[in-house]
């Protein structure tokens, strides 16, 4: 499944559309601590958190995810907003806690 892929199914709000539609998404991760995402957060993961603010997307362009999922109903402010439309990174968002949204970008690409 491509970035595109998953914005066709608008299952999450989208936030921001990067650059990198057809970027092959390898699996969901899961973390709220920037240190240890930016270590292990796999390259193509769509990465799903809480944390909305421009250190995320700092880290994001640095592992390499495919997006960013904002949970919980969490929305990035206007300067992380900003940010990431220059970087090209997409963001969305998703009412549900953490678990569920990964969950379901799990059984998506496991359909």
């Amino acid at each position: 499944m491509t970035v595109k892929e998953l914005l066709d199914q608008n299952l999450f709000q989208l936030i921001n559309k990067g650059d990198n539609a057809e970027q092959v998404i390898t699996t969901p991760y899961c973390c709220d601590l920037l240190s240890v995402a930016m270590g292990k957060a796999p390259s193509g993961a769509v990465w799903v958190t809480v944390m909305a603010n421009v250190n995320t997307l700092a880290v994001a362009a640095l592992a390499e995810v495919a997006c960013i999922i904002l949970a919980e109903g969490v929305l990035a402010d206007e300067q992380t907003l900003k940010k990431a439309k220059e970087q090209g990174i997409t963001v969305l968002s998703a009412g549900e806690p953490v678990f569920e949204t990964a969950l379901k970008v799990h059984q998506l690409l496991n359909a």
